[in-house]
């Protein structure tokens, strides 16, 4: 289960409130995002996206009506809170639960400003129910409401067991059962609030493609039988040989909590403290012990085993109570493939935002990297120069290989004549076979597309993919020309409208000839052709030309070529600003028989 960052992200806009955002920064833990003018909106929304918690130091309006069309469901946005270039107030304006009062209070005592608290139950109660503190967990949050609203009209209510956090309520205080025992605010007539600390691990060890509900169950009996609650959980952990299995983070979805592995000597130390080790599964996998081991191993040094595995036939189980030590493990890493479009931040999917957002580490070729403008600012890069794209998928994998979450980030669609192909040659190979290592084949893969050049570019000239087309690369690098020219042949052949990639590079300047040459013989000299260059940034070109006035000088590496179908036209217009210096290319649907009979 993906756990959201909670790193504040400082958001300046203007150079007068740099300062600011730079103290804040540093004060809160944060990282500073200087957004300027260009693409703005866009780079807010990633940070929302991705579940950032957002201190713009900006006016309150700015962010409003940039995240208003985000808003949905209350429950699951960040913390967004405005301070004013002054420092004078904080203003929580989304999440006020979700840590946005917590953040504007801490950011006002800084300053010395005000924090602008709206909510009934904080200014009434000095505490958000329903917010607990890290570490602890409300079972009903449902229900918080009713009670803050009783205790604000001068409810009576009682307190079972000790939490500083809600030193400040008003009620009658009385002693847990134990010191494991919730914490439970009693108001008469209203469901009673429980909160859980959270300070169980669940170890867990599964066969390769357990059965999710299978593994799920056992874990609800284990801690059931137990009289364990699910809300005490803290974390599910185990081997990391079991990082990519599916019933694993199933489970860990299930209960909420993230999913953490453990490399088999970290789990073989534990043996000394293990109830049921297996030479068996040492023989297998190294350790004496998976989910006794995960369990322990998370739980730290001063933690305990209070439940021993529990197994099925395919699973086993076993939950440990966290001490003041605990050991983290490792998340799942994960490479996301994302196709930012051709370069402007308005073609780029709200997916492929979030997902650079919460990158880790970004990985690709530097022009690309460098169209993500102040989204990318803070994020560690790893470049890598046209040709190396092999080096570039190895290195994303191999980095998500140690639990980090990769941005490979591609141009147009990261699918179509790009890197997703070769990601997946790559885990697709043995190791030994030019493959990569068995750790970075269990990372999470995500596929995010984005705006071809060939869609951006029949687009911005009107619709010349209209009917059939196809897609061919010229690059002879890595096909063979013979392939090359055979495919031509058949796409002329069909009379399909194609879109040229990789046309020309300084060794290469004969193939988009030889393909001229070869589709003069199956489609008319004045058949409409699309040079596109830089689409969707400040140098973008369109330029039209016709089969027998294609010439290969004034095509270069960053142009895509659309030639279009024996049935395809251009048209003038009278707006010289549109389509191609005026010109409409497009290729019929064949509704022609239609519109003349509506005459």
């Amino acid at each position: 289960m993906p756990v959201p960052d909670k790193t504040p992200a400082i958001v300046t806009l203007t150079a007068g409130a740099a300062p600011l955002g730079e103290r804040l920064a540093v004060e809160l833990g944060g990282d500073l995002h200087r957004l300027g003018a260009r693409g703005v909106a866009d780079q807010l929304r990633g940070l929302f996206a991705a579940s950032r918690p957002i201190v713009g130091v900006c006016a309150a309006g700015i962010l409003i009506r940039t995240l208003a069309p985000l808003l949905g469901d209350k429950r699951a946005e960040p913390a967004v809170v405005a301070v004013a270039e002054d420092g004078s107030a904080a203003v929580p304006l989304l999440g006020g639960h979700h840590g946005a009062n917590a953040l504007a209070r801490r950011i006002a005592d800084l300053l010395g400003g005000a924090a602008a608290i709206t909510t009934a139950g904080d200014l009434g109660l000095g505490v958000a129910l329903d917010e607990p503190p890290e570490g602890w967990r409300l079972e009903n949050p449902e229900d918080a409401k009713p009670v803050a609203r009783a205790l604000l009209d001068g409810a009576t209510a009682t307190l079972s067991g000790e939490a500083a956090w809600l030193g400040e309520l008003a009620v009658r205080r009385v002693a847990a059962p134990d010191e494991h025992a919730p914490v439970v605010l009693t108001v008469a007539g209203l469901p009673s609030l429980v909160w859980r600390r959270q300070d169980l691990a669940i170890g867990v060890g599964c066969a390769r493609n357990a059965d999710t509900e299978g593994l799920i169950s056992l874990a609800g009996r284990t801690l059931a039988e137990a009289g364990l609650s699910p809300f005490a959980v803290s974390c599910v952990v185990s081997l990391d040989l079991k990082a990519d299995e599916a019933a694993v983070h199933a489970l860990a979805a299930h209960l909420g909590v993230p999913a953490r592995f453990f490399p088999a000597d970290v789990l073989e130390a534990e043996t000394p403290r293990l109830e049921t080790p297996s030479d068996v599964v040492f023989t297998e996998v190294g350790c004496h012990g998976v989910s006794e081991g995960a369990a322990l191993a998370a739980a730290g040094p001063d933690g305990a085993l209070i439940v021993p595995k529990q197994r099925t036939t395919e699973a086993t189980c076993a939950v440990a109570r966290i001490g003041s030590a605990p050991q983290q493990g490792r998340k799942r890493g994960k490479v996301s493939v994302v196709g930012i479009g051709p370069g402007d931040a308005g073609w780029r999917t709200p997916e492929a935002t979030r997902l650079i957002a919460e990158a880790d580490e970004l990985v690709g070729y530097g022009l690309y990297l460098d169209l993500l403008g102040p989204l990318a600012a803070n994020t560690p890069r790893k470049t890598f120069a046209l040709g190396e794209e092999e080096a570039r998928c190895r290195h994303a994998l191999e980095s998500a290989a140690q639990g980090r979450d990769v941005a490979l980030v591609c141009s147009g669609d990261g699918g179509i004549f790009a890197m997703g192909a070769l990601v997946a040659e790559l885990l697709d190979r043995d190791p030994d076979k030019g493959g990569v290592s068995d750790a970075a084949r269990r990372v999470e893969i995500v596929n995010a597309p984005g705006i071809s050049a060939l869609q951006a570019a029949s687009a911005r000239a009107g619709a010349l993919l209209g009917h059939d087309f196809c897609a061919i690369s010229l690059s002879d690098l890595l096909t063979p020309r013979e392939a090359i020219v055979k495919r031509l042949r058949a796409a002329a052949e069909g009379d399909f409208v194609i879109a040229f990639y990789n046309p020309v590079s300084r060794r290469r300047r004969t193939l988009l000839e030889e393909a001229r040459q070869i589709l003069l013989t199956h489609r008319p000299a004045g058949t409409p052709v699309l040079l596109a260059s830089n689409l969707g940034r400040p140098d973008e070109r369109l330029t039209r030309r016709t089969l027998a006035t294609l010439q290969t000088g004034e095509v270069d590496m960053l142009t895509v070529v659309l030639i279009g179908a024996s049935q395809s036209r251009a048209f003038p217009t009278g707006d010289r600003s549109a389509g191609a210096g005026g010109w409409r290319l497009y290729t019929p649907r064949g509704y022609a028989k239609k519109l003349e009979n509506a005459e």
